[in-house]
C-alpha cells in the first residue's frame, strides 16, 4: 500500500474502514498501523465529511407522493407478463416441434427415395445392348456381321 493509494481510499470511501474496499482493506489498515501521523491526518479531514453527510437525513417522500407513484403503477404487471411468456415459451416450444418433426419427415422421405432407386430396382431378366459398356463385353452376338 503506497500513501497516495491510501489517501485516495480514504478520499473515496471516507474515514470507516467498512467501506473501504475488501481487497485492499486489510492493507490498507496495516499502511495505517505503520504511519499513524500520517492516516490519522488523512483520516480526520474525511471523519469531519463523514459526520456532515450522515447529519444530513435522507429526505423522506410524502404520503402523496407515495400515493401518486402506486397508483400509476400497472396492477398485475408481474403475472401479465409472465402469463405472456408461458405463452411465448409454449408457442416457440411447439414450432420447434413441428420443424423437428418435418424435417425428421423429409429425410425419411429422402431416405427411402435414395435406396428406392437405387437399392431395390428388380434386375433386369435379359441383358439390353445399351445397358452395357464396351469394357464388359457386349450381350448382342456381333460375329455374323
Amino acid at each position: 500500500m503506497t500513501p497516495e493509494r491510501f489517501q485516495a481510499i480514504v478520499e473515496a470511501y471516507g474515514a470507516d474502514s467498512r467501506r473501504w474496499p475488501a481487497a485492499e482493506r486489510a492493507s490498507a489498515q496495516a499502511w495505517a498501523e505503520r504511519h499513524r501521523q500520517e492516516a490519522d491526518a488523512l483520516m480526520a479531514d474525511s471523519a469531519w465529511l463523514d459526520a456532515c453527510l450522515a447529519s444530513d437525513p435522507a429526505p423522506q417522500p410524502s404520503d402523496a407522493l407515495v400515493a401518486r407513484v402506486v397508483a400509476l403503477a400497472p396492477a398485475s404487471a408481474g403475472r401479465r407478463s409472465a402469463a405472456k411468456k408461458s405463452r411465448r415459451w409454449v408457442w416457440w416450444s411447439g414450432a420447434a416441434f413441428a420443424g423437428v418433426g418435418l424435417a425428421g419427415g423429409l429425410a425419411g422421405a429422402l431416405a427411402v427415395s435414395f435406396f428406392v432407386v437405387t437399392g431395390s430396382v428388380p434386375p433386369p431378366e435379359h441383358e439390353s445392348p445399351f445397358l452395357s459398356t464396351s469394357f464388359g463385353g457386349s450381350a448382342a452376338d456381333w460375329s455374323g456381321e
